[in-house]
């Protein structure tokens, strides 16, 4: 299988879902090795670059794509199996940012409360022992923790000819900001324009669920992948299938309508994929789902809501897809 590599320009990233002409057509059964920024392109190097004087909100989680993917069209799924993510630079940066995240007064929760200090941290990574160094500013402590590379935004163009920024989570996908997005997973997304449109971005060398802060230890990414499409299927929510679970992710505010989303669409899926009577498959997952939550911080709030494969009846999503996929992975000589 040839792989596409593609590393944009500064002037060719993206920062929406949808709107934008599409970077490159490709035929489904494509592999890709795509290199995108880190969610504040790059400016923040050491403790001393703050988000107050270098990052322009405007221009934050730059895409990489989008990419038309040829025959796909409104209703279709298309299937995205992240193969590797490997981060593209040695050190990754988290910052608390004024008025920014799940700890503090925000726009949309207004208090009369002073913002939290401007603050910035810088990961360094040590490739060889697979860790980042977390370093306290205001305290005397380090730690190394382990490197979990996954990806904050994977998305489609969302429908009716909308352009989301690329802050958001919605059922197009975008900023989910989940560790489930990681190398090995599986992504169903639903096709809402032709082509699809889709684009990836916003690298994390490791997060915490929640992202309780706004930021995680963002940094670039090289993100090998393999682009499929099944024709109708579309979910009306991200999926996501790994080797032991199958999951759906919901976003909204408040926080219990993005587990009920999230709940009500695995149900569906369960009843869908089992053959169970919908009642059935809302108490067999009342009993096993586990819901880590995504993210606390977006414009939306993300959870997500899984089930162990194990737990499940017998039955394959779309045939074995998922099998399938990682094969082609391991063709490609990484998993």
């Amino acid at each position: 299988m040839d792989v596409i590599e593609y590393t944009p320009t500064r002037d060719q990233y993206a920062y929406t879902f949808g709107g934008v002409a599409p970077a490159m057509r490709i035929t489904p059964g494509s592999a890709l090795r795509l290199w995108s920024d880190d969610a504040f392109g790059g400016t923040l190097r050491s403790v001393d670059d703050l988000s107050s004087a270098k990052v322009d909100l405007r221009f934050v989680n730059p895409q990489t794509g989008p990419f038309f993917v040829e025959g796909a069209e409104p209703g279709d799924t298309l299937v995205l199996h992240l193969v590797a993510l490997e981060p593209a630079r040695d050190w990754g940066a988290s910052a608390a940012i004024p008025f920014f995240g799940g700890m503090t007064s925000t726009d949309r929760v207004a208090t009369l409360q002073d913002p939290l200090p401007d603050t910035t941290w810088i990961y360094d990574l040590d490739r060889e022992r697979r860790t980042v160094g977390f370093v306290a500013r205001h305290s005397d402590h380090r730690v190394e923790l382990p490197l979990e590379p996954m990806l904050g935004t994977v998305g489609v163009a969302p429908a009716g000819g909308e352009a989301r920024s690329s802050l958001v989570p919605e059922r197009f996908g975008g900023n989910m900001d989940t560790p489930q997005m990681r190398a090995g997973s599986t992504v169903y997304l639903g096709v809402n324009v032709e082509g699809a449109l889709f684009s990836i971005g916003d690298g994390h060398y490791r997060q915490g669920e929640g992202e309780a802060c706004g930021t995680a230890v963002e940094g670039a990414m090289t993100s090998t992948l393999i682009v499929d499409l099944v024709k109708g299927h579309a979910p009306g929510w991200p999926r996501i299938e790994d080797d032991t679970h199958i999951m759906t992710v919901g976003s909204s505010r408040p926080m219990e309508d993005s587990w009920r989303i999230g709940n009500a669409e695995l149900v569906r899926w369960v009843s869908l994929l089992h053959g169970l009577h919908i009642m059935d498959a809302y108490q067999l997952c009342s009993q096993i789902t586990e819901v880590p939550v995504a993210n606390v911080v977006d414009s939306n709030y993300s959870v997500v809501v899984k089930a162990a494969k194990s737990l499940l009846p017998a039955g394959d999503v779309l045939g074995g897809l998922h099998a399938d996929l990682r094969e082609r992975a391991r063709a490609l000589g990484t998993v």
